[in-house]
Formats: C-alpha cells, sequence, structure tokens
C-alpha cells in the first residue's frame, strides 16, 4: 500500500492562528490518551499556543497531506534569558548569553500525527522550520512525561542535552523539563 504524499508549508502568524482549532485537535491526536483529560489538554493547549503565537520572531510549518498530519513551530527568546532561571547544568551560563544576544530561537512544539510516525515527518517539519531563522542557538524543553521517545530523536537528530530544570518558569510546575540544544554551546 503506498503512503499518501505529504506537503509541507509555511503558515504566517496570521495563518497559525486561523488554524489554531486544527492545530488542538492535531495536539489531542498525537498526544492524547482518549481519556477525560483530553479536553483539559486541548484548553491548556490553546492557552499555550495563543501566547506562542504572538512571540517575536514565531514561526511554523505544517505536513498536509488530506488533512493535517504534523506541525512544528517555535519563536526567539526573550533577550532577559528567563527561561532558564530553573535549569541547572554547566552550559547554563552560556545559553543565557546567547539568548542574551537575541539569536537563540525556541523549538516550542513537534507534533505527527501517530498513523504518520516513522516517515521522516518530524525530521522534515524542524528542518524546514529551521532553515529561515537566523540563530546562534536553537533550544528545545522536552517534558521528562513524555517518556524516551522525544530525548531519543533530538539525540538522533545531533542535539545536546543542556541539563534540567527543579523550578523554572519554562517548566510545567512539576519539575520534569529538559533542556535540548542545538548550536554552538562549548
Amino acid at each position: 500500500m503506498a503512503m499518501a504524499e505529504v506537503h509541507l508549508r509555511r503558515l504566517s502568524r496570521w495563518q497559525a492562528e486561523q488554524q489554531r482549532e486544527t492545530v488542538a485537535d492535531a495536539y489531542v491526536m498525537a498526544y492524547g490518551s482518549g481519556g477525560d483529560g483530553d479536553q483539559q489538554d486541548r484548553r491548556v493547549f490553546l492557552r499555550g499556543f495563543a501566547a506562542d503565537v504572538q512571540r517575536a520572531g514565531f514561526d511554523m510549518v505544517v505536513a498536509d497531506s488530506a488533512g493535517l498530519v504534523g506541525c512544528a513551530y517555535g519563536y526567539r527568546l526573550d533577550r532577559t534569558g528567563t527561561e532558564w532561571s530553573g535549569f541547572a547544568g554547566e552550559q547554563r551560563p552560556r545559553t543565557v548569553e546567547f539568548t542574551a544576544s537575541s539569536r537563540v530561537f525556541a523549538l516550542a512544539e513537534v507534533m505527527v500525527l501517530p498513523a504518520h510516525r516513522r516517515r521522516g515527518i518530524a525530521t522534515l517539519l524542524v528542518e524546514r522550520l529551521l532553515s529561515r531563522p537566523s540563530t546562534d542557538l536553537v533550544v528545545a524543553s522536552v517534558d521528562r512525561r513524555l517518556g524516551t521517545g522525544p530525548r531519543e530523536m533530538l539525540r538522533a537528530w545531533g542535539w545536546k542535552e543542556l541539563g534540567g530544570a527543579e523550578a523554572a518558569a519554562v517548566s510545567d510546575g512539576t519539575g520534569g523539563m529538559e533542556a535540548w540544544v542545538r548550536g554552538p554551546v562549548r
């Protein structure tokens, strides 16, 4: 059986806002359990997405194949570097330095619907997303509750673990976030 062709396209901020309900549906399909918490997770995602779309340097790429099958988006980090306040690790000072230069892009989300996984779509989405921003450093935070999949994916892409958050602004309050980095942090 042949796989349907997937098309990538970049969305403007306005287009991303117009697609928020479709993206939220994809989020629930990608990460939901099918249980009672899915609607709460959807509402939390929509609040976060609405804030992310308004951030400086917001950029988004979607994958379509007779409907949305995945997306990746991110934004430039604020110059203050407050996102890293709770992160421990030897690389933290260098990361804050890059953030202060306004040359750090945060990969906020990568999602691919389960039926379309293991076909390289996530890799294509991230490559396309990161092809435009002029940055020195790209960072991502990973929720430890998602298991090893996201960490294995980032590791396979050549990203390095920056450190963990015990209580950070970037954290969800459970202290369960890790930071990953792609760029010249030495």
